[in-house]
């Protein structure tokens, strides 16, 4: 089963959840067990579809890592916070967590574009 970890402890990824805004854009890195890449993509993929089929997911891609890693990043923008909660918060979702290897950690945070003067935009 995934367990689930804090990039920054200071916002737990549960709480910022609660925040009314979007779209907002879930970057997670999952680390895989050793000799486990395989059942975590099959997992992701199978969650993806489920995702997919809310209507709200606006797009998503998988990044893996290179050179022998363990690490696998997913880049996923949502219509809004509220649309993310729903579909966080059903049985079946719940149920696809238990399609992880044991030892599969995930690292979830909440974003938004962030513009900065003359170099990026923002929403």
């Amino acid at each position: 089963m995934l367990k689930f970890g804090n990039l920054d402890e200071s916002t737990a990824f549960r709480d910022q959840q609660k925040e009314k805004t979007g779209p907002v854009t879930v970057i997670n890195t999952f680390v895989a067990p050793e000799g486990k890449e395989d059942e975590v993509v099959a997992a992701w993929a199978d969650d993806a579809e489920y995702m997919k089929k809310s209507g709200s997911l606006l797009s998503v891609q998988l990044y893996r890592g290179i050179g022998g890693s363990r690490l696998f990043t997913n880049v996923a923008v949502w219509r809004s916070t509220e649309h993310l909660r729903a579909a966080l918060g059903t049985p079946e979702f719940a149920s696809h967590l238990e399609g992880y290897p044991a030892g599969t950690v995930a690292y979830p945070h909440l974003y938004q574009k962030f513009a900065v003067d003359g170099v990026c935009e923002g929403e």
